[in-house]
């Protein structure tokens, strides 16, 4: 049996949810996930080994627009010698015939100083996060970065579009159920029209909630409105159902009939894969969900009309869409531990 050690980013859910979505499809292969915060969490809820060891610095977000970006990014690069300090331990103490890292550049340059092959998956391959001064420290992490890209023997990302030398593009990267609609939406009791609102691993879209919650009530149908709050929002809202911390959001954007999101790559490649007519609302000023939305067609003020954006998509036909990212990508890591 081979060992690898499986680094996932715990800033925001996607990027585990698209690990065990790859992990899944492994064969003779175990796997040590390192994580922390709501990722770990959902590892633990599935009962998949996890070292719950990462704390990573949270965006302060005032009204849906990001604040202090540069401050994020000085707070992200302690974090990222923490980081380094905490895999340097776990991959001396495993040892892994290879380490696969989902956006941890921190374990990644370890372990390549440790001569341990290294895969890499990610949706970015530089940031723009920062302007004026500190936008110099932002560019010597980004050559940080490219360096280590470079040095990876694969470089996986969750979009359709050509492979060229060490990038590979498998297409989105979506977890599967082994149910159909009509047995999920039995099972969660949506029993009319079902809105659900989702926000993420972190209380960055509380503003979301609550625009949301104003726009549905404006509107005249019989609804029934879900709320998946996350890990970090504890609170009640006449009217709805908070689900609170799910390990399951692929499943309940499958069995609603509308999601109303934040642009987390991974929840718009669910959204898109189950077929459900979805809006994307992004953090302003976060480059990474603003290119999100704008692929989908959303920008941040979309906020303002969301009531008649909900009543489109409440007559909007569904378009499922077969997806094999997840069985490509485990393929790719695979055949690079069968080949060592």
């Amino acid at each position: 049996m081979v060992h690898l050690d499986f680094f996932s980013s715990p800033i925001g859910l996607g990027h585990i949810t698209r690990d065990i979505a790859i992990e899944s499809n492994f064969q003779n292969i175990t796997t040590n996930f390192v994580t922390g915060s709501g990722a770990a969490r959902i590892l633990k809820k599935l009962e998949i080994q996890v070292e719950d060891v990462y704390k990573p610095p949270s965006f302060t977000v005032e009204n849906g627009i990001l604040k202090n970006p540069a401050k994020w990014l000085w707070n992200y690069y302690q974090y990222y010698r923490d980081c380094k300090n905490i895999s340097q331990k776990i991959l001396q103490k495993d040892n892994p015939s290879l380490a696969v890292s989902d956006e941890d550049f921190a374990s990644l340059s370890v372990a390549q100083e440790m001569k341990i092959p290294t895969i890499l998956i990610t949706d970015i391959l530089e940031t723009h996060f920062t302007k004026g001064l500190a936008s110099f420290i932002e560019k010597k992490m980004n050559k940080s970065m490219q360096e280590i890209i470079k040095k990876c023997e694969s470089v996986i990302i969750p979009e359709i579009g050509d492979s060229k030398d060490n990038i590979k593009r498998v297409g989105p990267i979506v977890r599967q159920t082994n149910h159909t609609r009509e047995q999920l939406r039995e099972k969660l009791s949506f029993d009319k029209k079902t809105i659900v609102i989702s926000i993420g691993g972190t209380d960055a879209g509380l503003f979301l909630i609550e625009k949301a919650l104003g726009a549905v009530s404006k509107i005249n149908q019989d609804i029934k409105v879900v709320l998946v709050s996350g890990p970090s929002v504890n609170r009640n809202y006449e009217n709805v159902i908070n689900l609170g911390f799910v390990d399951n959001l692929h499943e309940i954007i499958y069995a609603s009939d509308v999601l109303i999101s934040l642009a987390g790559k991974s929840t718009i490649d669910e959204a898109n894969a189950y077929g459900t007519p979805a809006i994307f609302i992004p953090i302003k000023g976060h480059f990474e969900q603003e290119d999100n939305a704008k692929d989908q067609g959303f920008v941040f003020e979309d906020i303002k009309r969301l009531d008649k954006l909900i009543i489109e998509k409440l007559d909007e036909r569904r378009k499922q869409i077969n997806t094999e990212g997840a069985t490509k990508a485990a393929k790719i890591i695979q055949s690079l531990i069968d080949s060592h």
